[in-house]
């Protein structure tokens, strides 16, 4: 893996972890009343899309059991139609996939860290 994917993991890392720190103990009703953590956590959604983009298709390939390209969509939608998203989507996106995509990441970096000390 290139310096600059693994750079990319890391900031994909640190977006997700504001993300869960935006809405900590928040519940939806909660979320959907605070402009501020709707347009943080939004962003940040957002940042991780756009930061897909450093993403090697070899390496979306190797591990494609993260779905690049539903990443790649919602950056996308976010940011052509910002009024349109469905704030249901963002709150399902933060409650139930980021953390799974945070461990995918994790787990991803750990594999190509053992693969390059072999080598």
């Amino acid at each position: 893996m290139k310096n600059k994917e693994y750079m990319t993991f890391i900031k994909m890392i640190e977006y997700i972890d504001k993300c869960i720190k935006y809405t900590e103990g928040f519940n939806f009703e909660e979320f959907c009343n605070d402009d501020k953590t709707i347009d943080a956590t939004v962003f940040a959604i957002s940042q991780i899309g756009e930061l897909v983009k450093n993403i090697s298709k070899e390496t979306m390939q190797k591990y494609s059991f993260i779905e690049w390209n539903m990443i790649k969509g919602l950056r996308n939608r976010i940011v052509h139609d910002y009024e349109g998203i469905s704030l249901k989507g963002i709150w399902c996106v933060v409650k139930n996939d980021i953390l799974q995509l945070k461990a995918d990441i994790q787990k991803i970096m750990s594999s190509e860290n053992t693969q390059n000390s072999n080598e």
